[in-house]
């Protein structure tokens, strides 16, 4: 039977993929949301907690994400910092200032990236201050870098001190020393980090007070211990006193509004937004109630008859998958014996996989004949059995109002291989469709920091089996200026992914993917993937997938080769050659994989194998996820590419944010949106944008996964 369903119909596809602008946009839609970390600390004009140019000792709240965007002399500055650790925090920074001419630039305003680190040394105590030394443009082209060690004590609630030493650019005026040779900086050669300059060359002293009459309100001055050098010999920066200003206002939603007056010449101004995803609460919350838990009569676990009865096992589905239904779960099977029943669930709505676990629970109690003691729930994705959870009736009847520890320590949670009841055949096949808008974001081209295109998105699924789906999506563009970009490759590389723009002018409309897949279990602890047909935007093909995944590990490892061929620039259906002027694309690619749950949160991946130019290497990703779905990484990638052939920013990397739709609608979906902040997409170290990859789907419904959510069990 052929179902037509107008719903979304991928859980995990983001709605906007893109920039830095995306994400700033999502950071301050937060913070102006929800004022979870509204404290005191206040913001320098490098985003970081500072005083007015120069940084304090100050740290925010554990997992706490904020946003400035600031400006002075036509310095433009926008930062996005994360509280990684209680002491650990980093910084991405992106800067344009206007009439600055370093090297050969001829443009009228200079752009730079740029990534900080900092780590709090002491935390401060009744008599201690609070020390933090950081790195600040470690990474990036040299021109904000700088090193320092700087102390922070509040003298009583309302007045606070900050002194410190700085190294490069914070040691640029008036040095009290020079502490070894410091390497020679060069602008525009950014992307490696710059040990060979940490905290060496000339040192220099910098300070301030920092005075706040009421909560809201602070006064501070500094003496800055920056010359602002390069600026003054490349551009027209005329700062002509050591001595900054500022006042900070703080609004009860936690967002800082800051006035200065700086280097005795310039005026400036910057907002900063704050938003802890670790406080965010659990999404969801606009869900009905679940059904109570129905207790049995004393007697009732013994009555057998029904065993013999057709009828009654008929009913017990059709009243189980009615139930499951109204908590927006999918019924797709069950096995019934005299003690035990075991439910083939999918659960297409709930973030927290622990809910619908208990929502069926529930439900099984209410339709199950009363004899029926052992629940075994085995939900499903892609067709896929990926965890058999065991639940004894009497625990739930027992438990129903006990804290949800309480039944997690007595359920089991184990491999679902062979465990599955078959899908009852009138689910499939099954047709979904969906239609919405896209927006695809190109940042820091020095050309035009920010591109955009906007228009629809139609998108469909045709799932002939339970783990067998026909799936496409094509776009029709609105507006924009993606066709823009100019800038190609320099590598020597093959051209895989430099040729963006002719994708872009040619493909209106076009065809982002169309493939058939299946998802299987070849044996246990094993899941796979394979994938045929127009797998992205520039490639057609087909991948295969391994994924070795125990139900009760931490540790996963996945292999995955794939075979390609680049498409037509229109993305219709047409293929072309692999020649291109930089070279042949190779025509099989592919990876081994680690991944690996390191507690508290934190996930590492590492990807060793052939990138799509043919270039081997790694790629290196730390993620920290947060129980609400919120999750916030960043990745690198190395390979035999010369960093100077690589281009603009010597090697691949960046940051991403996953926001859980949820969080904003407060209702109950597994569909997330992650925003990408990367450079600009490069031919070295790219890999193919294969959908539906297999970890993040299996670990969700495995034991570690599963016990970190199951505070919703009774939700």
């Amino acid at each position: 039977m052929t179902k037509r369903v107008p719903r979304r119909i991928s859980s995990r596809r983001p709605v906007l993929t893109g920039g830095y602008l995306g994400a700033c946009l999502a950071v301050l839609f937060a913070g102006t949301a929800a004022a979870q970390d509204s404290r005191s600390e206040s913001f320098n004009l490098y985003g970081v907690p500072g005083l007015v140019d120069m940084p304090s000792a100050g740290v925010m709240p554990d997992g706490t994400l904020s946003t400035t965007l600031g400006y002075f002399g036509g310095n433009a500055r926008t930062t996005l910092r994360f509280q990684i650790t209680p002491r650990l925090s980093g910084a991405f920074r992106y800067a344009s200032i206007a009439d600055f001419y370093p090297g050969d630039w001829t443009a009228s305003r200079y752009y730079d990236r740029s990534f900080d680190l900092r780590y709090q040394i002491l935390t401060e105590g009744r008599y201690r201050p609070s020390v933090v030394a950081g790195l600040q443009d470690f990474i990036g082209t040299g021109l904000y870098g700088g090193e320092y060690i700087v102390a922070t004590k509040a003298m009583t609630p309302a007045l606070r001190v900050t002194g410190g030493l700085g190294w490069g650019r914070l040691g640029s005026r008036n040095p009290l020393g020079t502490l070894g040779k410091r390497a020679d900086e060069v602008l525009g050669e950014g992307g490696l980090p710059t040990y060979d300059r940490w905290f060496r060359g000339d040192v220099a002293a910098f300070g301030g007070v920092e005075w706040s009459p009421t909560r809201r309100l602070t006064f501070t001055a500094e003496y800055s211990s920056d010359d602002y050098r390069h600026e003054r010999r490349d551009g027209t920066f005329r700062g002509s006193s050591p001595w900054n200003f500022g006042l900070d206002y703080r609004f009860d939603n936690g967002i800082q509004l800051s006035l200065y007056h700086l280097y005795g010449e310039e005026v400036g101004a910057q907002v900063t937004f704050h938003f802890n995803p670790r406080r965010a609460g659990t999404p969801g919350g606009l869900e009905p109630g679940p059904v109570p838990v129905a207790v049995r009569p004393p007697a009732g676990a013994e009555e057998l008859g029904w065993t013999t009865e057709p009828a009654t096992q008929t009913r017990a589905r059709a009243t189980l998958a009615q139930t499951m239904a109204r908590d927006n779960l999918v019924f797709e099977g069950m096995k019934l014996e005299p003690r035990r029943a075991t439910v083939r669930m999918r659960n297409p709505t709930y973030g927290a996989v622990s809910q619908a676990i208990g929502r069926t629970a529930r439900a099984m109690t209410r339709t199950l004949p009363e004899s029926v003691e052992e629940f075994v729930i085995v939900p499903v994705e892609n067709g896929m059995p990926l965890s058999k959870v065991t639940i004894r009736r009497g625990d739930l009847e027992q438990l129903e109002n006990e804290a949800a520890a309480e039944m997690l320590a007595r359920a089991r949670i184990e491999d679902a291989w062979r465990a599955a009841p078959a899908a009852d055949p009138d689910l499939y096949p099954r047709f979904a469709w969906s239609v919405g808008p896209y927006l695809a974001l190109s940042v820091f081209d020095p050309d035009n920091p920010v591109r955009a295109d906007i228009g629809a998105r139609f998108e469909a699924e045709y799932r002939l089996s339970p783990g067998l789906v026909l799936a496409g999506s094509v776009t029709k563009k609105a507006g924009g200026n993606l066709d823009s970009v100019t800038r190609q490759g320099t590598s020597g590389l093959p051209y895989v992914r430099t040729n963006l723009r002719r994708y872009t002018i040619e493909g209106d409309p076009a065809i982002e993917y169309l493939t058939l897949a299946h998802h299987g279990r070849p044996g246990r602890d094993l899941y796979s993937r394979v994938t045929a047909g127009y797998l992205e935007k520039m490639y057609a093909g087909v991948s295969s997938e391994l994924l070795w995944k125990p139900v009760d590990s931490r540790l996963a490892v996945g292999a995955e080769v794939n075979y390609v061929q680049p498409r037509d620039f229109d993305q219709l259906f047409g293929l072309r050659d692999r020649d291109t002027p930089g070279g042949t694309i190779p025509t099989v690619n592919g990876h081994l994989s680690a991944y690996y749950d390191l507690g508290s949160g934190f996930h590492g991946q590492l990807d060793v194998g052939r990138y799509l130019a043919g270039d081997w290497g790694a790629t290196v990703s730390l993620d920290r996820e947060f129980g609400n779905g919120w999750r916030v990484g960043a990745y690198a990638t190395f390979t035999d590419v010369p960093f100077d052939d690589f281009g603009e920013g010597s090697f691949d990397k960046g940051i991403r944010i996953t926001i859980p739709l949820s969080s904003v609608t407060n209702a109950p979906t597994r569909a997330s949106n992650t925003i990408r902040i990367q450079s600009l997409t490069r031919d070295g170290g790219a890999r193919l944008n294969v959908r539906d990859r297999l970890y993040d789907t299996v670990r969700d419904y495995h034991g570690p996964e599963v016990a970190k959510t199951w505070g919703r069990f009774w939700r």
